[in-house]
């Protein structure tokens, strides 16, 4: 395996862990809070091994056209990593267990409100990156259109389910400061809970595929003009 092909995979791997542990903070009425915030630790660590990883995106930033798409995949990104950078701040001026010599970097009740808003940005945004790198992912499809038909219209499928959760879940209200609490239902399976977050994480990647590949073959016809 090349040098390139190795830091590609090892980026794929931090990508799927960071879903990972983002679709168990989010499910926190599953693990509690002492593993919330440990998980919110490993998450914390994992973004910031992300960003050494892709370091090379920011040096190029202000570098180069900038297309609808490129605009949308760096505003995406910005945002992802503020919001993270919030929530894990917020989360540590909370914190009883995993650094709680850092508890009340901020007023508590002002970082509950942000920690609860922007881990679920977080989760909208990653869904949204995820999708935007979904098209370039799924080029090695080509020439096997039954694959790429079926996995579509499961793609979209579970997509459909996702925003349908989506809105009876009340996050709109976590994200738009409505409410200073997340109401969470503790009789519900943990596997149920896991299932339902992945779909709503399923709809933000196909909004952002779908978003992506309609910038992209606007930029295509916008050459060839």
């Amino acid at each position: 395996m090349t040098r390139t092909n190795t830091k590609l995979v090892t980026r794929r791997i931090v990508d799927a862990a960071m879903t990972v542990l983002l679709l168990c903070l989010i499910a926190y009425q599953v693990t509690g809070e002492f593993l919330h915030e440990w998980i919110g630790i490993g998450m914390t660590v994992l973004v910031i091994t992300h960003q050494i990883l892709n370091r090379r995106w920011y040096k190029t930033l202000f570098k180069g056209k900038y297309n609808p798409y490129r605009i949308l995949t760096a505003a995406v990104n910005v945002l992802l990593l503020l919001s993270f950078a919030i929530t894990a701040f917020s989360g540590m001026s909370m914190s009883g267990h995993a650094v709680p010599f850092l508890y009340g970097m901020a007023p508590v009740s002002f970082a509950r409100r942000m920690h609860l808003s922007m881990s679920h940005w977080s989760f909208v945004l990653m869904g949204l990156h995820l999708g935007l790198h979904i098209p370039a992912m799924a080029a090695g499809l080509k020439g096997k259109t039954w694959l790429r038909r079926t996995l579509t219209a499961a793609f979209a499928a579970a997509a459909g389910v996702g925003l349908w959760l989506f809105l009876k879940s009340g996050i709109l209200n976590y994200l738009f400061f409505r409410v200073p609490f997340a109401f969470l239902d503790y009789e519900k399976t943990g596997v149920l809970v896991f299932l339902e977050n992945l779909l709503m994480l399923v709809f933000f990647a196909m909004l952002g595929t779908v978003m992506a590949v309609l910038l992209q073959k606007r930029g295509r016809k916008g050459q060839r003009a």
